[in-house]
C-alpha cells in the first residue's frame, strides 16, 4: 500500500486545520472576553479586524496589547479568553469591576511582559498559573480582595521589576522572595505579619506600612539589635578618633603634613563662603523683595501683541508684550520679586530676550509663556484696564504677593510702569481645567477620571479656602475652569487671585457669565459667599462635562446651575453626570454626594450657601469614602503603568514600543 498519498495529506490538514494559532483564534478570545464581562460598554465592530478594535493593538499580525482601564468591566474573566491569547505581551484591565478569581489558564499567555489588574474586586488566592509567567517584568495586583499568602514562587519570576500587592488581603509572613531585577516593592495594608526578610530590606518603608511588620527599614523587631553606624576611616563607628588606631593596632596618626594640609583648605572653604554670603547679602539688601533694574517699558496698543502671528508660534517676549527692550533703565521703575522666588532670579532684560509663546487672551489681559536663556520657563500676564495709581497698586499686588499656599499659583514678580503693568508667575505644564475639560472631546481625548476630578476640587476648594482665611472681606471675585491651572500631576492651582481688585468694573458682566452669583453687580465688592457660588459651579462643570457658558447658550436660555436643579427634581440623576463617568459605577453615591455639595454651593440666597471650610470637609469626606487614604493615592499615581524599558537584553524593541503606549495612556490616571 504506498502511504505516500496519506503522508502528504496528514500534513496538509495538520497545517489548515490544527496549526499554530493566529489571528483568528485571538478574536476568538477576545470576543469571549467582551461577551463575559464587557458587552455593555466594548462597542467592537465584528466584521473589522481585531487589530483595529478598541484597546487592542496588533504585532505581526497576532494581539501583543490589550488596554481597557477604567471602561467599565464587570464580572469574572472566564477560561478560554486571556489564556488564548499567546503572543499577548501587555495586559491592562485596571480601574474596573472585574470580580472572582484569576483564570486558572493565566500561564497560556506565556509571552506577558506587563500585567495591570489593580482596583478591581477580585478574589480567591493568588493562582500557581501566574508564576508559569516567566516572561513578567510588571505585576501589579493592588487594590484588590486577594486572599491567602503571599507564595515564595514569586521569586522564581527572575525578570522582575515591579510587584506591587499592597490594599489587598493577603495573610502570613512575607516570603524571602528577591528577583534579582526587583526595583518596585509593595505590600502595604494587607494582613501580614513578622520581619521584613533579608531579600526585601533594601526596599523602602513605605513598601510595608499599615501592619504589623518589624525589621529591615521597619523598627527593629523584639531582640533585633539597631544597626550601628559604619565604621570610620581609622576603624571607629562614625569615623572618628582622629589618630587612634584600629582594633588591630596597625592604624597610625596623621602626620603633621597632612594636619597642616587640611588647615589651609578648611580655611580656604571659609573664605569663599564667607564671600559668597557677602555677594548674596548686597544683592537681596535685606527686604522682603529684590528689585532688579530693568529696561524702561514704551506703550504699544494691544495689536502689537505677538505681531500678529498664530497661536503657538514663537516670538520674542518683547515684541509680543510691546515692552521696548533698547531704551536705558528707568533707576525708578523694577521688575521686583517676591522673596520666595529663590534661584534663578532673572531681571526685565533677560525676560524681553526670552521667547515667548501666546497662551490666551483673558479677563485680565494677555498671558504668554516665556522661555528663558537661563532655560527657566515662567508665564507673563501683561495686565490691561488698570488705572491705579503707583502706590495703591503696590499695596493690592504685594498682598497677592504674600499669600503662600500649594494650591495657589505664585506670583514671582511684577514690574509697573504708567503704561504697562507685568506679572510673572510659575507655569503651568498642564494648562488650564477648562481646557482639560472642554479640549478635543471625541477626537481621541484621554477620559478624565472620576478621581482625578475629585482630587482637582479638592486641590481648588482648598486654595479658595486659604484666600478667605486671609480676611472675611478677602475674596478671589473670578472662579472659573480656566483660572484653575494644573501641574503635571494633575494638581490644581488657582491662578487670577487678587487681580479682580486692580481693574475698572466694565468688564464685570461679560468676565464671570455663567459663574457669576445673582447678587453681584460689582465685581470689586464681591463677597466670599459668591466665591462660593462660583465653585459650585465649577463642581457642576466637572460633574456633567459641561461650560456654563454652553448653558447660557441653549435656546431655553437656562444656566448651568438651574438645568442640573430641575433633572434632579424630575429623579433622572444619572442624566446630569457625564458620560466620561458613567463607567466608575462602584463611586455613584460619592458623585451624588458630590452633585449635592455643588447645589448647596450654588443656591440662590448667600446665607444658604456653605463657607469654604464647610467645603473644603465635605469633599475630603466624600474623598474618604473611596476607602484610599492621602498616601495611597499619592502610591497609586507612581504605580501606574511604568514603562516597560528594561536593563536586560530582553526584548528591547518590544519595550520601547510599550513605554510609547504607557506615555499614551497614562494620562488617564494621573
Amino acid at each position: 500500500m504506498d502511504l505516500q498519498p496519506l503522508f502528504l495529506a496528514f500534513l496538509l490538514f495538520s497545517f489548515l486545520g490544527g496549526g499554530a494559532p493566529d489571528l483568528t483564534s485571538d478574536r476568538a478570545a477576545l470576543l469571549a472576553l467582551r461577551d463575559a464581562v464587557g458587552r455593555a460598554v466594548l462597542r467592537w465592530n465584528v466584521t473589522d479586524s481585531p487589530c483595529t478594535w478598541q484597546g487592542v493593538r496588533c504585532l505581526q499580525n497576532r494581539v501583543d496589547t490589550l488596554r481597557l482601564p477604567a471602561v467599565g468591566l464587570i464580572g469574572a474573566i472566564p477560561t478560554g479568553t486571556i489564556g488564548n491569547l499567546t503572543a499577548l505581551r501587555t495586559l491592562s484591565l485596571r480601574y474596573n469591576g472585574l470580580s472572582g478569581s484569576l483564570p486558572s489558564d493565566l500561564d497560556g499567555a506565556g509571552e506577558l511582559r506587563s500585567l495591570y489588574l489593580q482596583d478591581n474586586r477580585f478574589s480567591g488566592d493568588i493562582p500557581s498559573a501566574l508564576f508559569k509567567l516567566q516572561k513578567l517584568i510588571r505585576l501589579n495586583l493592588a487594590g484588590n480582595g486577594f486572599t491567602g499568602q503571599i507564595s515564595p514562587a514569586f521569586g522564581n519570576l527572575s525578570r522582575l521589576r515591579t510587584l506591587y500587592l499592597e490594599r489587598n488581603q493577603l495573610v502570613g509572613s512575607i516570603p524571602n522572595i528577591d528577583p534579582p531585577y526587583l526595583e518596585q516593592f509593595n505590600v502595604s495594608y494587607n494582613r501580614l505579619n513578622g520581619s521584613v526578610p533579608s531579600g526585601l530590606k533594601k526596599m523602602p518603608a513605605s513598601s510595608f506600612i499599615g501592619m504589623s511588620l518589624c525589621g529591615g527599614p521597619l523598627a527593629p523587631c523584639p531582640g533585633e539589635i539597631s544597626p550601628g553606624p559604619a565604621p570610620g576611616p581609622a576603624g571607629i563607628p562614625g569615623g572618628k578618633g582622629g589618630g587612634r588606631t584600629s582594633s588591630d593596632g596597625s592604624g597610625s596618626k596623621l602626620s603633621g603634613g597632612a594636619i597642616a594640609g587640611i588647615a589651609v583648605g578648611s580655611a580656604a572653604v571659609v573664605l569663599i563662603l564667607l564671600i559668597l554670603l557677602v555677594f548674596v547679602c548686597r544683592r537681596s539688601g535685606g527686604s522682603k523683595t529684590r528689585a532688579v533694574e530693568a529696561a524702561a517699558v514704551a506703550a504699544k496698543p494691544p495689536e502689537a501683541v505677538a505681531g500678529g502671528r498664530e497661536r503657538g508660534e514663537v516670538a520674542a517676549v518683547a515684541a509680543a508684550t510691546g515692552v521696548a527692550a533698547e531704551k536705558k533703565p528707568d533707576i525708578g521703575k523694577r521688575l521686583v520679586f517676591f522673596g520666595r522666588a529663590g534661584d534663578g532670579q532673572f531681571d526685565l532684560e533677560d525676560l524681553l530676550r526670552a521667547s515667548a509663546e501666546v497662551l490666551g487672551k483673558g479677563t485680565f489681559g494677555t498671558a504668554y509663556k516665556a522661555l528663558l536663556e537661563i532655560g527657566a520657563v515662567v508665564a507673563v500676564k501683561r495686565l490691561r484696564d488698570v488705572n491705579l495709581v503707583e502706590q495703591e497698586f503696590r499695596e493690592k499686588i504685594e498682598a497677592v504677593g504674600s499669600m503662600d499656599h500649594e494650591n495657589l499659583v505664585p506670583l514671582k514678580a511684577y514690574y509697573f510702569s504708567k503704561d504697562e503693568k507685568l506679572l510673572v508667575y510659575d507655569y503651568m505644564s498642564m494648562g488650564s481645567l477648562s481646557a482639560l475639560l472642554h479640549g478635543n472631546r471625541g477626537s481621541g481625548r484621554t477620559p478624565l477620571n472620576w478621581e482625578t476630578r475629585l482630587s482637582i476640587a479638592l486641590g481648588a476648594a482648598r486654595g479658595i479656602e486659604y484666600i478667605h482665611s486671609q480676611s472675611p472681606t478677602v475674596s478671589h471675585g473670578n472662579i472659573k475652569s480656566s483660572n484653575v491651572l494644573l501641574t503635571k500631576t494633575y494638581e490644581a492651582r488657582v491662578s487670577d487671585h487678587g487681580l479682580a481688585t486692580l481693574v475698572g468694573p466694565s468688564t464685570t458682566t461679560s468676565r464671570i457669565a455663567g459663574y457669576r452669583a445673582p447678587e453681584v453687580t460689582d465685581i470689586r465688592k464681591v463677597s466670599q459667599k459668591a466665591d462660593v457660588y462660583s465653585f459650585g459651579v465649577l463642581l457642576l462643570e466637572l460633574l456633567t462635562g459641561k461650560a456654563p457658558a454652553q448653558a447660557l447658550l441653549n435656546e431655553e436660555g437656562v444656566d448651568l446651575p438651574r438645568w442640573v436643579q430641575s433633572v434632579v427634581r424630575e429623579e433622572w440623576s444619572s442624566e446630569v453626570f457625564d458620560l466620561e463617568l458613567l463607567r466608575y459605577q462602584n463611586v455613584e453615591d460619592e458623585m451624588v454626594q458630590l452633585l449635592q455639595l455643588a447645589i448647596d454651593c450654588a443656591a440662590q440666597y448667600p446665607d444658604s450657601r456653605p463657607s469654604m471650610a464647610e467645603v473644603v470637609a465635605r469633599i475630603e469626606r466624600i474623598r474618604s469614602l473611596t476607602g484610599a487614604t492621602a498616601n495611597i493615592q499619592e502610591q497609586r499615581h507612581q504605580q501606574l503603568e511604568p514603562s516597560d524599558t528594561d536593563v536586560t537584553s530582553y526584548d528591547q524593541s518590544s519595550q520601547l514600543t510599550d513605554s510609547v503606549e504607557h506615555t499614551k495612556s497614562a494620562g488617564a490616571d494621573s
